[in-house]
């Protein structure tokens, strides 16, 4: 059978971390690979008592179609949640997604022809690469600093380059790298964005996980024309099977995402997404932000501290004031991909660095994930990884 696909399918790759994790089902393995919230974290009492609240008091309703831009209590609540990001948004700026990575894709799919220009940072996410190469563009990757983009090599490339559709960053506790954007470097990233006429993509799923430091305003927050688009996600500060993100935009921006998700899906779930505004309602979710910073604070502190000890001195790491990542570069001359398979054998799992780059390259780096595993298999994961490190060097 040789049936016709579309020509966007040769530019499409399985995700090499949901790959990767298929491997990590296995017993015994510990994983550092994926994006995963600790899940002993999960309200499930509190989502049992609301579950059943819900069906009894708003059955026909939550089990009902709803509108596409979400639930208006939700949207409401979204938008008072962001004045903790200073992003002053109302709830009609608010389309409700399935996930922020339905965000990205539609994004992608608003904006992108082929053969146009996405700047965005060096490393990025490889979710957002992968959703955007669907759609045929060039990647301009800017080099990420600790404290964000480059801003001279930004604005030379915006200066530079044609059909520059939008920029996408990640500006608090960066995936893979951990970094944070400082005020300046925000800032900054707005005026160039008015002074080129170019659009800005923030995606912000882990900016309320700050462990230690001050809490920074969001871009959107030095928004002044409109052009600033925001991604958020209840997926880190409540639980990800919901599948519950959104998008903050100027009403121009907002309909024409409204457009894409009435093709794509019509709406999010009416149930999850009335029963998420009732978990708002009824309990302090700030109490639970809480608790998810205590723990991952603890589990950042022991992974980092087994790197300090047990890491080769030639190994460079990011030290994150938030969030759920950190950020690994060997020696040039040693293969993450090739170390990830020894690590396997050890019963240890990471994301090889290579595929968090748009145009390739870095094949040293690792993006090392400490909020999933129990503190115990956290310090024994880490001194198998050294061992696997140090054997490799030799």
């Amino acid at each position: 059978m040789a049936l016709k696909y579309a020509k966007r399918m040769d530019n499409i790759r399985a995700s090499e971390i949901r790959e990767l994790l298929k491997l990590t089902q296995k017993p015994g393995i510990i994983s550092f690979g994926g994006g995963f919230p600790a899940p002993e974290l999960f309200p499930v009492d509190e989502m049992i008592e609301i579950s059943k609240y819900v069906i009894e008091n708003h059955g026909s309703k939550a089990l009902q179609y709803g509108p596409t831009e979400g639930y208006e209590p939700l949207r409401t609540a979204i938008a008072k949640r962001m004045e903790k990001m200073q992003a002053h948004v109302e709830g009609k700026d608010i389309l409700v997604t399935s996930g922020s990575q339905q965000g990205l894709d539609f994004t992608a799919k608003l904006f992108i022809n082929p053969g146009d220009t996405i700047i965005l940072e060096k490393p990025s996410y490889l979710g957002a690469i992968n959703a955007f190469k669907a759609y045929e563009p060039n990647f301009v990757d800017i080099e990420l600093e600790d404290d964000g983009m480059n801003m001279d090599e930004l604005e030379e490339a915006l200066r530079t380059t044609e059909n520059v559709k939008f920029i996408y960053i990640i500006p608090d506790f960066q995936n893979p790298s951990g970094k944070t954007w400082s005020l300046e470097k925000r800032k900054k990233l707005v005026e160039l964005g008015n002074k080129y006429d170019v659009a800005i993509v923030e995606d912000n799923p882990y900016g309320e996980l700050r462990f230690e430091g001050e809490l920074l305003p969001s871009i959107k927050h030095f928004d002044t024309e409109g052009r600033v688009i925001y991604l958020g996600t209840f997926s880190k500060i409540l639980c990800p099977g919901f599948r519950l993100g959104w998008i903050a935009a100027s009403p121009e921006v907002l309909n024409k995402y409204v457009l894409m998700k009435q093709g794509a899906d019509l709406q999010s779930s009416t149930i999850s997404q009335i029963e998420v505004a009732t978990y708002l309602e009824k309990y302090n979710i700030e109490d639970h932000i809480e608790k998810i910073k205590e723990t991952y604070k603890r589990r950042r502190d022991l992974m980092i501290n087994v790197m300090k000890e047990e890491f080769p001195k030639e190994i460079k790491y990011t030290i994150p004031e938030g969030g759920l990542f950190t950020w690994v570069t060997l020696p040039e001359y040693m293969n993450s991909r090739d170390l990830a398979v020894k690590a396997l054998e050890k019963n240890v799992a990471y994301v090889p660095g290579g595929s968090f780059y748009a145009n390739g390259g870095h094949e040293n780096d690792m993006r090392l994930n400490y909020s999933a595993m129990e503190d115990d298999k956290i310090v024994e994961g880490m001194k198998r990884l050294a061992e696997v490190i140090k054997a490799e060097m030799k």
